[in-house]
This record gives C-alpha cells, sequence and structure tokens, in this order.
C-alpha cells in the first residue's frame, strides 16, 4: 500500500504560505508507518515545535493501473475519506530553504491520520462538489470543496499513473484548502465529510 499525496492543489492555500503555483501537480509520497488509523491519538513528536493541520480528501484505489487515461479515471477508486496531512512545518521551512526534500516534515510516523469511515463513490452525487470541513476543539479551521482544487480527482490520477503504478488499496491524499495551522497538545480534531463526523483524532 502507497500513500501518495498531491500538494499546492488549493489556490488560496498556496497563497497563504506564499508558494508558486505550480503547471503540474506536485507529488510527495509518506511511508505505511505514517498511517494512524481507528482512533488512535496523535502523539506530538519531539522533534517539531510546530506541527501543522491540512485536511484532505482521500481516494482509495481499487484497481491497478499505468498510465490511465483521464476520462477512464473515476474507475480507479472506490471510496471517499478524509485523512491530515500533518506536516512540521519547522522542518519543511529549514529544508525548502536550503532547496532539500522534505520528506521528514511530511513523513514521520503518525503524520497521515486516516478516517475509519470511507463513503462509496456511488453515494456523492457529484464528484466535483464534495463539501468536507475540519474543526480543532470545535471550531472551524479549515473548509474546502471539491470543486475548488486546481487537478481535479482524474487529472491526479492520470499524472500520477504516468510515473507510478497504482495498486488496489493504495490511497490518495488530494491536497488541502486554506486555513492550515498548528496543533497543540491536547486539542481534539474533528473532520466532516459533507456534514457526515468521519474523522475524530486527539493529540497528546
Amino acid at each position: 500500500m502507497k500513500i501518495l499525496c498531491i500538494g499546492r492543489n488549493y489556490a488560496e492555500h498556496i497563497a497563504e504560505l506564499n508558494n508558486e503555483t505550480p503547471d503540474e501537480p506536485v507529488i510527495f509520497t509518506k511511508p505505511e508507518t505514517a498511517l494512524l488509523q481507528r482512533g488512535m491519538p496523535f502523539f506530538y513528536p519531539d522533534f517539531s515545535t510546530d506541527i501543522h493541520h491540512e485536511i484532505e480528501l482521500v481516494l482509495r484505489v481499487s484497481k491497478n493501473g499505468k498510465n490511465i487515461d483521464p476520462k477512464f479515471a473515476h474507475t480507479y477508486f472506490d471510496a471517499i475519506g478524509l485523512g491530515i496531512d500533518f506536516t512540521a512545518r519547522d522542518l519543511q521551512s529549514k529544508a525548502k530553504s536550503k532547496g532539500l526534500p522534505w520528506d521528514l516534515a511530511k513523513g514521520f510516523d503518525g503524520s497521515a491520520p486516516l478516517s475509519p469511515t470511507f463513503k462509496p463513490v456511488a453515494e456523492f452525487a457529484d464528484l466535483a462538489n464534495i463539501n468536507f470541513h475540519l474543526e480543532v476543539n470545535g471550531e472551524v479551521k479549515q473548509r474546502g470543496n471539491s470543486g475548488m482544487m486546481l487537478h481535479n480527482f482524474a487529472a491526479q490520477i492520470a499524472y500520477i499513473s504516468r510515473f507510478i503504478t497504482l495498486k488496489m488499496g493504495d490511497l490518495i491524499f488530494t491536497g488541502t484548502p486554506s486555513g492550515v495551522g498548528p496543533v497543540q497538545i491536547g486539542d481534539q480534531l474533528t473532520g466532516y465529510l459533507e456534514n457526515e463526523k468521519v474523522l475524530e483524532l486527539s493529540v497528546k
């Protein structure tokens, strides 16, 4: 199982971090050990003092594929859930300032909490109009809609599969909307897919 992630896929998030808008999808990966499931808490690591939450729609890949045509891309995932791309912003900023990779800032253990609930694709009336949001201690911090993506689901799958073969069970984190910010020990994070609470997480 691979965790594939799309960076810089929402214009307002690009702006809030003062990044350049890419011409093509930005792809990075997280190792399997980043996955955090079944309501397990997120333990704040000792190597960072600036962990940020990034809520994302997550696609579950349902069959193997390589060089997938965008018009058939919708047949390669069968369910959608929520995930949090925890980012050690201090480590990322340090690496970026030196032009170095920022794998450790994104791929550390527990950095990819995943909702235990994934909704079948057939339950969504319009894949280009899926609402989701994240609350921190009961306050909405991030709110997004799949229609705001610079690269939609089909474009992401087609692009990734040019370089990396997709396999059944892979997860695609599709990018985060604006509103990212730090978490602290004691915070309670709650993710909503449409208006359904599908992800709960405590920071310890």
